[in-house]
């Protein structure tokens, strides 16, 4: 057991020492159609986890995302990147175009995500600005296609 911690701390180590974003983790605030939290952390050199916590439609939306991050245009700090995951969403039907009024709804679903991203140099600040789509494999089922938003997190 204790050899397997070990080993578990050194290859933890080497993901974080070698990170292609020059970051650990960030958190921020994002906004678009829906507004809200967002937080992202590396596990590998270009591997992340971003969780969005985030409201619409008088509800909401939960959502885990791993992305796949890589420099773009051979520009120092600008990056690209892909991924997938999932959400759970909560909504009331109030003032709703697709609900029916009074009616309460709960979704689960799949999701994309394509963005681009820039960490200042000088300044523990990232920015992005993404496009993450999404379909609703229960409740409500419907593919959201206006799921872009820009983020501004801060970088610990």
């Amino acid at each position: 057991m204790k050899k397997l911690i070990i080993l578990f701390a050194l290859a933890f180590g080497f993901a974080i020492s070698g990170i292609a974003q020059e970051y650990n983790s960030a958190i921020g605030l994002r906004g678009g159609l829906s507004n809200g939290l967002t937080f992202k952390t590396f596990i590998s050199q270009n591997t992340a986890l971003e969780f969005l916590l985030d409201t619409r439609w008088h509800g909401i939306n939960i959502t885990a995302l791993n992305e796949i991050h890589d420099q773009a245009f051979d520009t120092e700090g600008l990056n690209w990147y892909y991924g997938f995951g999932a959400h759970i969403g909560f909504w009331n039907g109030l003032d709703v175009s697709w609900a029916d009024d009074n009616e309460s709804y709960t979704v689960l679903g799949i999701d994309g995500i394509l963005g681009l991203e820039y960490n200042f140099k000088d300044l523990p600040i990232n920015i992005s600005l993404d496009w993450k789509p999404a379909f609703n494999l229960i409740g409500n089922s419907e593919f959201w296609g206006d799921g872009g938003a820009f983020s501004i997190r801060y970088i610990f």
